[in-house]
């Protein structure tokens, strides 16, 4: 006997349901705060399988009818949330989920119609597709969320920070050199999207022609530094300014150590020539804050807001991030140098990159390096009602 009409709808149904679930506990939507279909694709065997030992008994034209019925319910309801949630349906995103699910699904079939002489071989078989297409897919959402480098022969980007991006801080010199380098992974991440160079002055390492500068809650610098960061933007430079307010880097050595990075913002001087004012950061925040600018995440965390800016400023994140025209060159300022620390951006996953918290590292190469730091997807996050 046939299902009545009624069943397909009722499995479609079913199987959305379980996908859109997995997705958001197991696919880490939830977690992630992002709306992305694309992270049900390794998940997509479980509910193809299902939906295959589900209906094993029927004809082949019913499977095949409410396998596509699910396919449809599934990328109705997740373009649905993400429009919803993210303001954006993810239409690439969801064309790799139909094309997977169709093909899960087909294997899925196949898989639970079998009738070999050994009657467990159906369920290893099972167990396999699960595990071979769940490090499938994700080494698949691994190269499509990868961000592009910075193209061959792009200028050199010039760091100059407090942060303890490069070398450890031991007790002395002879301690530093005898423990080596131990670089940032933010500064790995960096290094590894485009050239760089760390410099200590700007003075005796002026910025190449069409790079760009990386000013990294520096200490306190010479007035003729902070005119070369002024006369390199103005000249049509482009600079990224991590100027915080309440840093809260983590401290290496005892309250008050020079080799500390610096609690605070030394930027003022450069700041006011620029007709801006760094206000101060709320000392009850206690967890990171969501910024987003233009679909792009940020994790912020005691950030300060600035509280004056320019005309030629455009503001975000409740005054925590402004871009500003200087001269004939432009600064993004951000109002917290814990933008780079590891925690606020790596992934959930060591190596997984499409499992980011936030797209910092990828926001940062983009305004370095033109071109660099684009991908094929984009995280969908859920809009942040926090900041």
């Amino acid at each position: 006997m046939t299902a009545p009409p009624r069943g397909p709808v009722l499995r479609a149904l079913a199987v959305a349901i379980l996908t859109i679930g997995l997705c958001w506990i197991l696919g880490g939507q939830a977690l992630l705060g992002r709306i992305d279909p694309a992270l049900s694709v390794p998940l997509l065997a479980v509910p193809m399988l299902a939906l295959g030992w589900w209906q094993q008994h029927e004809p082949a034209p019913i499977r095949r009818r409410t396998a596509l019925l699910s396919l449809v319910c599934v990328a109705v309801a997740q373009a649905l949330l993400a429009y919803c949630l993210a303001g954006s349906a993810g239409w690439s995103q969801l064309a790799l989920v139909a094309g997977a699910g169709a093909v899960a699904a087909l294997v899925a079939d196949r898989i639970v119609q079998w009738r070999p002489a050994f009657r467990l071989l159906p369920w290893l078989a099972g167990l396999l597709l699960v595990a071979g297409w769940f490090g499938a897919g994700h080494g698949l959402l691994a190269f499509l969320y990868r961000p592009a480098v910075a193209p061959a022969g792009s200028p050199v980007v010039t760091i100059l920070t407090g942060l303890p991006l490069r070398w450890p801080g031991g007790s002395d010199m002879a301690a530093m050199i005898a423990e080596g380098t131990q670089d940032d992974p933010a500064l790995v991440r960096i290094e590894a999207a485009g050239p760089v160079s760390l410099v200590d002055s700007l003075v005796d390492h002026v910025p190449p022609s069409g790079g760009a500068l990386l000013v990294a809650h520096p200490r306190a610098l010479a007035p003729r530094e902070l005119v070369a960061i002024d006369a390199f933007v103005r000249g049509g430079g482009r600079a990224v300014v991590l100027a915080d307010a309440l840093s809260g880097w983590p401290a290496r050595h005892p309250l008050g150590d020079p080799r500390n990075p610096p609690v605070t913002s030394l930027l003022t001087p450069l700041l006011d020539h620029w007709g801006i004012v760094l206000g101060a950061a709320s000392a009850d925040e206690i967890a990171p804050q969501a910024a987003d600018i233009g679909g792009t995440r940020l994790h912020l965390f005691s950030a300060g807001r600035f509280v004056r800016l320019s005309q030629q400023c455009r503001a975000y994140a409740q005054h925590g991030i402004l871009q500003c025209r200087v001269g004939a060159g432009e600064v993004w300022l951000v109002g917290d140098a814990d933008l780079l620390f590891a925690p606020l951006w790596q992934p959930l996953v060591p190596g997984a990159g499409h499992l980011r918290q936030a797209d910092t590292m990828e926001w940062l190469t983009v305004r370095l390096w033109p071109g660099a730091g684009e991908r094929l997807f984009h995280p969908l996050w859920i809009r942040s009602r926090t900041i």
